[in-house]
């Protein structure tokens, strides 16, 4: 593993001791772009799973268990807790003593203050979960949500995820964003009024966007303090208005070469403080529509460091 940017699983390993594994939960949570508030039907790369499709596979293959319960927030509850012990009771967590409990499907602040707190805590059932990571949008981010997330952190270390992917507004509207850059500066001002992680997400390829347009996101970011980052490629899953639209030669996802060096840009001109979380999204094989090489997650990694080396190139160099 390269040492030319600073890797999610080292810091892990250096402020935990030992290797740190995640398990992703899917809470039940919706989102203010599907259920009309905002928008219906989300971003356009999104799924009607979101981001919980590994999550659903594993639970199926693991856990013969159901929920008959009529009560929807009991049963949500119930089935985090399925979810945090299906995973105990399974292969994985062999592979580490340490856990972090990841709230990763749609927006895990988008409920009330008592029904997050009742979430949260059913995931907190095991001494081996050391730490608590939020993922959301910036709209759904305010001052009760922080105080609540913050009171987390006399027993784990918590973060929140934040969605950004571009901070060009106008690409905003055409993936459906259904939030502002503004919106995101706002957020991440309430979570550093109490000290709560930030991890962004930026995605690479979005519809109309080039080079200069990432160069901006980057300098967007480095405006903020964040402390974390996730580099995602946009690729194009079934079932979705990015699909349509290339089904419909409206949009073109990049190369791989394309990625790999808008990549090693982000990372070059990045933070040097900031942790990397994840340098390449992975979308489920079976949904995949495009790019192909999306499902070589080796190539992607292996490609970002040989540019790397090959370039002397390292995290900041040119912040």
């Amino acid at each position: 593993m390269s040492d030319r940017y600073n890797h999610l699983n080292k810091y892990l390993k250096d402020k935990f001791g030992e290797r740190t594994l995640k398990i992703c939960i899917d809470a039940g949570f919706t989102c203010p772009n599907r259920d009309g508030t905002k928008s219906i039907g989300g971003c356009i790369f999104c799924s009607n799973q979101g981001s919980g499709e590994h999550i659903n596979q594993f639970i199926k293959n693991n856990s013969n268990k159901s929920l008959i319960n009529n009560n929807l927030l009991e049963n949500q509850i119930k089935n985090i807790k399925l979810q945090i012990n299906t995973y105990f009771n399974s292969y994985k967590a062999n592979r580490a003593n340490k856990f972090i409990a990841y709230f990763q499907n749609f927006t895990n602040t988008y409920d009330s203050i008592e029904n997050l707190k009742l979430k949260y805590d059913s995931a907190l059932i095991n001494n081996k979960i050391v730490a608590l990571a939020i993922a959301t949008r910036p709209d759904c981010i305010n001052e009760d949500v922080c105080k609540l997330i913050s009171s987390y952190k006399e027993k784990v270390s918590v973060w929140v995820e934040i969605g950004l992917q571009t901070s060009n507004d106008n690409t905003g509207k055409i993936i459906n964003r259904c939030y502002s850059s503004s919106d995101f500066t706002n957020a991440v001002k309430l979570l550093n009024k109490y000290n709560i992680d930030v991890v962004t997400h930026i995605m690479i390829g979005l519809p109309n966007e080039n080079l200069e347009d990432l160069k901006n996101t980057v300098t967007f970011i480095n405006s903020h303090n964040i402390q974390g980052l996730k580099i995602h490629s946009t690729y194009i899953t079934k079932n979705t208005v990015l699909e349509k639209m290339y089904n419909e030669n409206k949009y073109n996802p990049i190369t791989l070469d394309y990625y790999i060096e808008s990549a090693c840009y982000v990372l070059t001109h990045i933070n040097p403080n900031i942790i990397i979380h994840k340098i390449s999204g992975d979308a489920p094989k079976d949904l995949l529509v495009a790019p192909e090489w999306n499902k070589h997650k080796k190539w992607i990694i292996n490609g970002i460091d040989k540019y790397m080396k090959d370039n002397n190139l390292y995290q900041g160099k040119y912040f």
